[in-house]
């Protein structure tokens, strides 16, 4: 039987709904929204004693339901369809003497002005407004026109709808600039028996007098799992307010069919303030075979950890999950500008949501696992938020690493799942949200929060390759006496501070284009200015420009490390002005002979690096790679002349001889610097 139209514009034909309900029959015919999924949204707006019309009724079991449930009695239904107002009549005449059924064309209504309290419409604008073509967005207007005129001021028109773009922003358009409150419900589906993987939504307009002159707009959106309406600024927002649910849904729908071949990642965000609360991650293993214990589990990333490897990069990802043993694992990552009271709070938040994530086979009442890196949740504490007109917003935060240590870690908010930079804290202070120890009891506990900035510890791996470059510097000498190193970029100022401290001759010149930064680094990671220690708040391009012109040859040591702000380019560090070739060439003149440049290289474009590279060698004879296991990061080391080559064993030995003049008496010498290992991945390109 061929029930569907032959084009879109048949939906507006009485004809085809005369066909459509006479081969149908008796049976009801539901679009979209049962009764039981729309009841608590009706509930909401419509009262008994409101006299409430019915547009396009068909032979939908809507009104009936109303009726018999004691919602509502006074419906009047209209359908452009003779054989359905027929149906109907006849089924309801000797149960619902209240309610009526009435040929009639929602664009031409014989009903007086302002005759009922409710206008509902189940279907029927989505029938209606098939296109955007003009005579179709002209019947639209004329059924918005009719309806208002039959609605009282303070009445309601409720539309069922899937919510195509289209259909939703000629509606809200239309009545927002007519003055009434517009609120977007979606409605909650049972999901085991949804008919359309599509959510289905209510637009509730609600009419007011238009007052001439006012251009103000309400227009809200209330998503199923709350009843609070969320406020928002314009038609186009709550337009991609309701697309971000319906891509939801459908991601929903897929996922809860098949494995995931890809990593998906969303965000889940908060109800009060719309900003992201918990960024979710699908991961699905396929090597897992199945049980019914082993299906599907949630982890939840400590605090502050999201950008480590294992966390933060889909590599990582698949190890944990696989190590885990679930065939698919939702991490949950936590955001720095919300509140978590701890695990069991965040359980209770997530449990009805992640489900809707749940794998193929999955049975309904399966409890799902929540796991954590030592059932906790972690410690976070911003200490400081700024911005810079350079960096734009950023972040200064204390967290809890994966043992008693924490570390202070500078973030831009532009890219948040970055650190750029790092230090490791020492002494105790309290953290926000922590329970103070009183002082006559305990000693101090393993796991309180320190505070003061640990100098002697490089947290990030690729600053300690870049110390360990300095055993290609050339001379006899693996420890050189004078030494002249100028960093370019401060961040926190771990790198220079390190130089400084352990190479007890050397003057380091840092350029930072940022004064935001020299100010973060001085008040929050400890770094201070000296005699051997000088800041130059100035362009790199600049600086480095005019010292070739003015003073070549004066440094033993250049070190590059320095992120881009421009995002769309595959290069986060350094900018590629950096690494052009006209400005390496300055970068070599004001390189002593026997000199190393020591560039970090972040690079995710393949084309991009292998242009660098060449780059790179046309201006420097020799060089050697260092890659930074689980990073992206490439530790480059530049050399002006073939002279500086060495061998693995002349290599071996430089940074064992170096290593050995750095440790000292009295000054702390951490394991993972071995320079001698750093160096055994260093490779010629």
């Amino acid at each position: 039987m061929e029930l569907l139209p032959r084009s879109p514009a048949e939906f507006g034909s009485a004809r085809y709904w005369d066909r459509f309900f006479r081969q149908r029959g008796q049976r009801p015919f539901e679009w979209y929204g049962a009764f039981p999924e729309l009841c608590p949204v009706l509930h909401k707006y419509v009262r008994p004693r409101d006299k409430v019309l019915v547009v396009g009724c068909g032979n939908s079991e809507l009104s009936e339901q109303m009726y018999d449930v004691g919602m509502c009695e006074d419906i009047v239904n209209i359908d452009i369809s003779d054989a359905v107002i027929r149906q109907m009549r006849e089924r309801s005449a000797s149960t619902r003497p209240r309610m009526s059924y009435c040929l009639m064309d929602v664009l031409h209504m014989d009903f007086p002005d302002t005759h009922f309290q409710v206008v509902l419409d189940k279907g029927t604008l989505d029938a209606l407004l098939t296109d955007e073509e003009e005579p179709t967005l002209a019947k639209a207007d004329q059924m918005f026109a009719e309806i208002s005129r039959v609605l009282q001021v303070g009445g309601r028109y409720l539309c069922v709808s899937l919510a195509q773009a289209h259909v939703l922003k000629k509606a809200v358009e239309y009545f927002s600039q007519e003055g009434w409150v517009v609120r977007v419900h979606q409605v909650a589906s049972s999901r085991d028996k949804q008919q359309f993987v599509l959510p289905v939504f209510v637009y509730v307009m609600t009419k007011f007098r238009k007052i001439p002159g006012s251009a103000a707009q309400i227009l809200e959106i209330c998503p199923e799992e709350q009843d609070k309406p969320m406020r928002v600024g314009s038609v186009e927002q709550l337009v991609a307010a309701v697309k971000d649910r319906q891509h939801y849904t459908l991601l929903c729908s897929q996922i809860s069919k098949s494995p995931c071949r890809e990593q998906l990642s969303l965000d889940l965000c908060d109800k009060e303030s719309g900003k992201p609360r918990y960024t979710l991650h699908v991961v699905d293993s396929p090597s897992v075979k199945p049980s019914r214990d082993n299906r599907f589990a949630i982890f939840i990333i400590p605090q502050g950890r999201e950008t480590e490897w294992l966390f933060g990069t889909e590599e990582g990802r698949r190890q944990l999950a696989a190590s885990a043993g679930f065939g698919r694992l939702l991490t949950v990552a936590l955001h720095r500008e919300q509140h978590y009271e701890g695990m069991a709070s965040i359980q209770a938040e997530l449990s009805g949501k992640v489900m809707e994530l749940a794998p193929p086979g999955l049975p309904a009442q399966q409890q799902v696992p929540f796991l954590s890196v030592g059932g906790d949740i972690g410690v976070r504490a911003v200490r400081h938020c700024g911005s810079s007109p350079l960096s734009g917003e950023f972040v200064v935060e204390d967290v809890k690493g994966d043992d008693t240590c924490y570390f202070r870690r500078l973030i831009f908010l532009q890219n948040r799942n970055v650190v750029q930079s790092e230090a490791r804290l020492l002494a105790p202070t309290a953290l926000p949200g922590q329970k103070k120890r009183r002082k006559d009891k305990k000693k101090p506990s393993s796991t309180e929060p320190p505070g003061a900035i640990d100098k002697s510890y490089l947290c990030c791996e690729h600053h300690k390759a870049m110390v360990a470059g300095l055993c290609l510097l050339g001379g006899p000498d693996a420890l050189p006496g004078e030494l002249a190193v100028l960093v370019v970029g401060l961040g926190g100022g771990s790198l220079p501070l390190f130089v400084h401290d352990y190479f007890s001759q050397a003057r380091v010149a840092v350029v930072e284009i940022d004064p935001s930064m020299l100010e973060v680094a001085t008040r929050w990671f400890g770094f201070s200015q000296g005699d051997r220690m000088k800041v130059h708040v100035s362009n790199g391009l600049d600086y480095v420009a005019k010292l070739a012109a003015e003073a070549p040859a004066q440094y033993d040591a250049i070190m590059f490390d320095v992120d881009s702000k421009d995002l769309t380019v595959g290069m986060s560090c350094p900018p590629p002005a950096f690494v052009e070739k006209p400005f390496l060439q300055k970068v070599k003149t004001i390189l002593k002979p026997e000199g190393v440049f020591v560039l970090n290289l972040v690079c995710r474009d393949a084309q991009l690096k292998e242009s660098v590279l060449a780059t790179l060698r046309d201006i420097f004879p020799l060089l050697y790679a260092r890659r930074i296991q689980g990073e992206v990061n490439e530790i480059l080391f530049c050399l002006p002349g073939p002279a500086g080559r060495r061998g693995p064993a002349e290599l071996g030995a430089r940074a064992r001889a170096l290593e050995g003049a750095l440790r000292r008496p009295g000054r702390p010498w951490d394991s993972s610097y071995a320079l001698a290992e750093v160096l055994q991945a260093v490779h010629i390109l």
